[in-house]
């Protein structure tokens, strides 16, 4: 099996996020997606907003309004938030690849998200555990992304516009909670 592993802060989930999901699975890219909330994100300016726990719920959310055919094939994995301290993609890999000894696991980044690639913890052993499977967004594009139609949306322009880009599960759990007003 072709494991997808998707990782982000999902701060909060929102429909670029499903679609890239619904996209990989459809188009038989991965077989499965694990979705993985992240921790402490160590290469972004700004902490989430929301805890790790509301981010962890929102994706299951998220995912149970997935129509059945695509919710079968997705689990959130909460390994990150679970862990205390930094979390990092080689850490979290090793870790999914003892539960999965005998598939094919593909990290699937933002074409953003790669370009910072030579940033990340022990890179270089990374890459050799994974197949990298780079998502072309707009704005962001080197020639060796997968183009998946991309919707031009990030959590930023949804948490400053309450945006209708949301499922209506993550839509009810963010006013219920008040998150993202300021």
């Amino acid at each position: 099996m072709r494991i997808g592993l998707y990782g982000g802060t999902f701060d909060p989930i929102h429909d670029g996020h499903t679609h890239v999901i619904t996209e990989l699975l459809e188009r038989k890219i991965v077989d499965r997606v694990l979705l993985v909330p992240a921790g402490e994100p160590r290469l972004r300016e700004n902490s989430p907003i929301a805890t790790g726990a509301q981010r962890r719920t929102m994706c299951q959310l998220a995912i149970n309004d997935l129509s059945p055919e695509f919710r079968k094939k997705v689990e959130v994995n909460p390994i990150e938030i679970l862990r205390t301290g930094p979390s990092y993609t080689i850490d979290t890999v090793e870790a999914i690849a003892q539960s999965y000894p005998d598939d094919e696991i593909l990290l699937i980044i933002g074409s953003d998200a790669y370009e910072k690639i030579d940033q990340w913890h022990r890179v270089d052993e990374l890459l050799k555990m994974v197949t990298l499977e780079v998502i072309a967004r707009p704005g962001y594009a080197p020639d060796s992304a997968r183009n998946i139609d991309a919707i031009d949306l990030s959590a930023t322009q949804v948490r400053l516009s309450q945006s209708d880009q949301l499922s209506p599960s993550v839509a009810a759990y963010i006013k219920e909670h008040n998150l993202y007003v300021s």
